[in-house]
């Protein structure tokens, strides 16, 4: 037990933990010896890159690490109470942590339908949280599912009580889980990256959802995530994460103002800014370099730049822009877009006739001028991504006309439709879904030329291939490696680097960097930039994000409920967003950035 007599103590004291995993190359600390207090009623947050410790951590603090990872040194001092004693939860028996777990310390994971049981309704598995940790009856307990998926603002929540995670949007799932965890009114809230990958505007809306729910109850948050901006909205004190250790803590707005560590610096300047275009994001690598020692740990040099400098160096001007703009209208349009339409069907009779549909794309018509970024934004459902695979030929159309250099897409046969797809290519959101586990990197990135019967010989695409593993940032080398040996940000460059394989003339980009830390999402951000540069494509870039999308590109076409509602230049949409809707995605940013 531990006492801190004569001061306020925490609500939770981390002290020097430390947690290992073997691998084959030898012991790697994931978490190296770090020390955190949170104090009730209190929202930390945690930032920093995947693998810099911040999930394991909280994993750390709920016993939930899994062989071959273990907690190998370190307290974490709990108290449930004022008053009472604390209580070092990594020394409790597991029958005893079970008891916090859950009841006193709740978890939000990262990832809402691999966290909930597919096979048991949403209803069922907060009750269960209920009936284990209370003395509720079955009833009482349902009555106080129904009211916690009021509270977490979901609609019809007796149709969530019997529904199962698959028919609940990715919003709708993360509220569940949201439910669950303060379904026993918890000391201490641990959000592992609750909105990553979400659209701004629900992410917005989880985000007040909590605070809403911390400030009603007094629940202490402790909110893991790797964007910066989303901590602004959120947290009082945030700690930097780097390679297993804290780098830097302190209140948001002081960290904010007067980063002190370079790696925090690169955090604040790599997101695409709100107020002004930049032809290149800063990265980490612009303002440190970091060496491993022999015992493990890392020596980080200070590069002589500032955030302001960073940005101040790659600023675009708007006569730039203006000019790039009347450039690409003179090459007139490569793509024309007429009256697109893709229904799917929602109701049938009794005879298996449809007899009403969802209307995705409805009457979409919009053109795409050779050499252009056209931006393509809207929420999950607004028919965006189900609009670049009619465009592709990959989903199936009720109707219209898909021009590309005066041919109709929509008209072409099997064997038309492999030539073209030479000359139009698709980089898909997450790249280990698309990449084959068991091939390596270097044949899928040297199949679509052997399909495409590109080169001479399997020697020289074998060259090519490696060319391109370099040209997107990877070494040569790694042509022999499997996907899952990649980090995230690596595996997407492997599938740009297949998408340039065949030379397209034309990619489609869908939320391509949705799902990638701030910091990696920049390089990638880049490595798009540089390329269009180097091989004059034109691209659609499909994303939720209005401020990536800005960057990217030089026109925006706002989707909703399956119709464009707004289309402009970047700058227009932007600055001047004309529906409410646009506004919306707009107001949704992050205010930190």
């Amino acid at each position: 037990m531990l006492h801190l007599r004569g001061m306020i103590e925490p609500l939770l004291h981390i002290k020097n933990l430390r947690t290992e995993f073997k691998t084959e190359s030898g012991t790697v600390a994931a978490v190296n010896g770090i020390d955190l207090a949170i104090m009730r009623g209190e929202a930390v947050g945690i930032v920093g890159e995947s693998g810099s410790g911040k999930s394991v951590t909280a994993l750390s603090v709920m016993r939930l690490i899994q062989s071959p990872g273990k907690v190998t040194a370190g307290e974490a001092w709990f108290c449930s109470s004022e008053g009472e004693a604390a209580v070092d939860v990594l020394a409790l028996r597991e029958s005893d942590m079970r008891a916090y777990r859950g009841r006193h310390l709740a978890m939000i994971f990262q990832e809402p339908m691999t966290s909930l049981n597919p096979v048991l309704t949403c209803g069922f598995q907060v009750e269960e949280a209920i009936l284990l940790h209370t003395s509720a009856t079955k009833s009482e307990a349902r009555s106080q599912t129904i009211a916690l998926f009021e509270r977490v603002q979901l609609s019809d929540p007796n149709r969530i009580y019997a529904a199962y995670p698959h028919q609940l949007s990715g919003g709708q799932k993360q509220r569940v889980m949201i439910a669950m965890a303060m379904s026993c009114n918890p000391s201490l809230l641990i959000a592992d990256e609750p909105t990553t990958a979400l659209d701004v505007t629900v992410q917005r809306t989880i985000l007040q959802l909590m605070a809403d729910l911390r400030r009603e109850l007094g629940t202490a948050v402790l909110f893991i995530t790797h964007d910066l901006g989303v901590v602004a909205d959120i947290a009082d004190r945030v700690a930097v994460m780097y390679k297993g250790q804290i780098v830097e803590i302190g209140a948001v707005a002081e960290v904010f103002k007067n980063p002190k560590h370079p790696y925090t610096k690169a955090l604040l300047a790599c997101r695409p800014p709100t107020k002004y275009r930049l032809r290149k994001l800063p990265v980490v690598s612009d303002f440190m370099t970091s060496v491993q020692q022999p015992d493990g740990s890392w020596h980080i040099t200070e590069k002589p730049l500032s955030v302001g400098e960073a940005v101040a160096k790659h600023r675009i001007e708007s006569t730039e822009t203006g000019h790039r703009l009347a450039q690409l209208e003179a090459k007139g349009a490569l793509m024309q877009v007429t009256d697109l339409r893709v229904w799917f069907p929602k109701t049938r009779n009794i005879w298996g006739r449809t007899t009403d549909y969802i209307k995705a794309v409805e009457e979409v018509s919009f053109e795409v001028y050779a050499g252009e970024t056209l931006g393509l934004v809207g929420e999950s459902g607004s028919g965006k991504t189900t609009l670049g695979r009619a465009l592709l030929g990959l989903q199936a159309t009720q109707g219209g006309k898909v021009l590309y250099q005066g041919q109709n897409l929509l008209e072409l046969g099997p064997a038309a439709w492999r030539d073209m797809r030479r000359r139009i290519q698709i980089i898909f959101q997450d790249p280990y879904a698309s990449l084959n586990p068991r091939m390596t990197v270097g044949a899928a990135i040297t199949e679509p030329m052997t399909v495409h019967r590109m080169l001479g010989s399997e020697r020289e695409r074998r060259d090519r291939t490696m060319e391109l593993l370099e040209i997107v940032g990877l070494d040569a080398e790694h042509v022999n490696r499997f996907p899952h040996e990649f980090s995230g940000g690596q595996r997407q460059r492997v599938a740009i680097a297949r998408a340039l394989s065949v030379n397209p003339e034309f990619i489609i980009c869908d939320e391509s960097v949705a799902a990638l830390d701030v910091s990696v999402q920049a390089q990638v951000l880049n490595l798009l930039m540089e390329l269009r540069e180097k091989f004059g494509f034109t691209c659609i870039f499909i994303s939720h994000d209005m401020s990536v999308v800005r960057f990217l590109s030089d026109r925006i076409i706002v989707m909703n409920q399956g119709r464009i509602i707004e289309k402009g230049t970047a700058d227009q949409v932007f600055f001047d967003p004309q529906q409410p809707y646009t506004q919306q995605l707009i107001a949704a940013i992050p205010k930190g950035m």
